[in-house]
């Protein structure tokens, strides 16, 4: 009942987020339209979020008719301002209220659609001398008071630029102002319209139609859109994978943490295993900016307070923003695949701590073992690091297999699972997970050919709930089953010389057909013996007719 409930909730959600974009089709696309719903619903869920923290603090003082929205903004003491900026991280006047500034919106659209009426009434978007204020400037002005009103706060960073990829004033949304006041207040009108604070909701709605808009962007984007978002069955196994027989997390990390959907994995996975959760927060750094919003943006749409988080921009393998954050009981990470970087252009990095006790840097034009080697480092003595790696680092040569060698010789490498072709957006490349741990009991080194395990769903292979739990419980187990799971001995990687693929150790099954070769050969003998009595039965024919013809 549950489950169908979800999925009808959803459907809805979806249904909702479609109709947005058929509302905005031929103006607004891509990213750009992903961008205005995400901000849109952020927006939202600010104003509701301080309006229920608000409104209960009220109610429990014993004023159980009291409405925050109600309120005008002078009402508003500094008392409550301050305490909510404590609590929340940011403030948001009653006036600056999403509902308040749809419902006046709105308002302004009716008036200004007659031209003879004028003005009349309560309305927001009139500067007092008769002169309209559209609701592209009226935006920009909120947005930029609810980032302010964090300035020289702990909460600061974690709000600053938040908004930015709200452009109000893109052409995109239209060449005048008409078409863009029409255009914005359509996506407010349609975030509204959802129901994303349902009391009945089994769902984590802001949460979903955010992974929703993700995977619509990453479904059409190609290449780009893989490079921030990991698919939702991907992200749930390497959180398995993760947080599997640790019985307290304190803090969570990604260093290349895209829109940050696999620590939100790492954070669901964690609530539902352990009574803790993930104690000391999440963290992530990502070098590109817009996605870095991205995944602060879906940070609060999940409900992580601003002091439990810390989201940082930047190059995480030449300015790494958390060296007094580590180490991390849980790392996990999709990080972007061969990549180019310094490497020994720089020579102060081969003295980095990070990267020295490999004695050796990851080629200039595949920055693949340098994130892996980034995440060893900072990984605490008793956690688990699962990151999806390109399979050319599993067996190539030179400063690769070095790499490999100190990993597999300091007994690093916990376990390697290969997984289907043509799971992530605009690559049909068949990755591989590679598990790290400094707390092996044994140096051995599980191998998993999960290649098979999967559905077909249109045009991608996905991982079934079945599927990942093979896969996740065979990393706990680590016992050998027959072309899926192999437990390899140390001395044997060595004699292959530190080769982690997995063919090389988990046989394929043979799906040849077998023949039986007596049975076979008995069918020959058979086949030749009645063709032995065809010709005899034709020879006498052939006797019969010439001796017709003889006579």
């Amino acid at each position: 009942m549950i489950d169908s409930q979800k999925e009808q909730e959803r459907q809805e959600l979806h249904q909702k987020i479609w109709q947005i974009a058929d509302n905005l089709r031929g103006a607004v696309d891509g990213w750009d339209f992903k961008s205005y719903v995400l901000v849109a619903m952020l927006y939202r869920f600010l104003s509701e979020n301080i309006t229920d923290a608000i409104n209960d603090l009220q109610h429990k003082a014993g004023d159980l008719s009291f409405n925050y929205a109600e309120l005008s903004d002078d009402q508003v003491t500094g008392e409550i301002r301050k305490y909510i900026i404590d609590s929340k991280g940011y403030f948001v006047a009653p006036s600056q209220l999403f509902a308040n500034v749809l419902i006046e919106a709105k308002s302004n659209a009716a008036l200004y659609s007659k031209e003879s009426t004028g003005f009349g009434g309560r309305n927001l978007f009139n500067n007092g001398a008769g002169e309209r204020v559209y609701l592209n400037k009226k935006l920009a002005e909120i947005f930029k008071e609810i980032e302010r009103s964090a300035s020289n706060t702990e909460s600061e960073d974690d709000f600053k630029g938040l908004f930015s990829d709200f452009d109000v004033n893109s052409p995109k949304l239209g060449n005048d102002l008409e078409k863009r006041e029409e255009r914005l207040l359509a996506v407010l009108e349609g975030v509204a319209s959802m129901k994303l604070r349902h009391s009945n909701n089994t769902i984590d709605a802001f949460g979903d139609a955010y992974e929703y808009l993700m995977a619509m962007y990453a479904s059409s984007a190609g290449k780009s859109g893989g490079e921030f978002f990991t698919p939702q069955e991907v992200s749930e196994l390497l959180a398995k994978i993760a947080t599997a027989g640790q019985d307290k997390i304190n803090k969570a990390y990604d260093p290349a943490c895209g829109s940050g959907s696999l620590l939100l994995k790492v954070k669901s996975e964690a609530e539902k295993t352990l009574t803790s959760g993930v104690v000391g927060g999440f963290f992530g750094q990502e070098i590109n900016l817009m996605t870095f919003n991205m995944c602060r943006i879906n940070m609060i749409l999940h409900g992580v307070p601003y002091n439990r988080f810390n989201i940082e921009n930047g190059d995480t393998l030449l300015e790494p923003k958390h060296w007094d954050d580590e180490p991390f009981d849980v790392i996990v990470s999709n990080p972007p695949y061969s990549i180019k970087w310094k490497g020994d252009d720089d020579v102060t990095l081969i003295n980095d701590v990070r990267f020295s006790p490999a004695g050796v840097l990851a080629p200039k034009s595949k920055a693949d073992l340098a994130f892996v080697m980034h995440s060893l480092a900072w990984l605490s003595e008793k956690g688990t690091a699962a990151i999806v790696c390109f399979p050319g680092v599993l067996y190539r040569g030179g400063a690769e297999q070095k790499i490999r060698k100190y990993m597999v010789t300091n007994n690093r490498v916990d376990a390697v699972i290969q997984l289907p072709s043509n799971l992530f957006y605009g690559t049909s490349i068949a990755t591989c997970i590679l598990v790290l741990k400094k707390n092996k009991l044994n140096d051995s080194i599980l191998f998993v050919d999960a290649s098979r395990e999967f559905v077909k769903v249109t045009n991608n292979n996905k991982l079934t709930p079945k599927n990942i739990s093979r896969i996740a419980d065979s990393v706990v187990s680590r016992a050998d089953v027959d072309h899926f799971a192999r437990l390899v001995p140390f001395d044997e990687v060595v004699e292959n010389d530190y080769n982690l693929s997995v063919s090389t150790y988990v046989e394929q099954p043979d799906t040849r057909e077998k023949i039986d070769i007596v049975k076979l050969n008995a069918e020959i003998k058979e086949i030749v013996a009645r063709e032995q009595v065809l010709r005899d039965a034709i020879d006498k024919i052939i006797a019969e007719i010439e001796g017709s013809a003889t006579a």
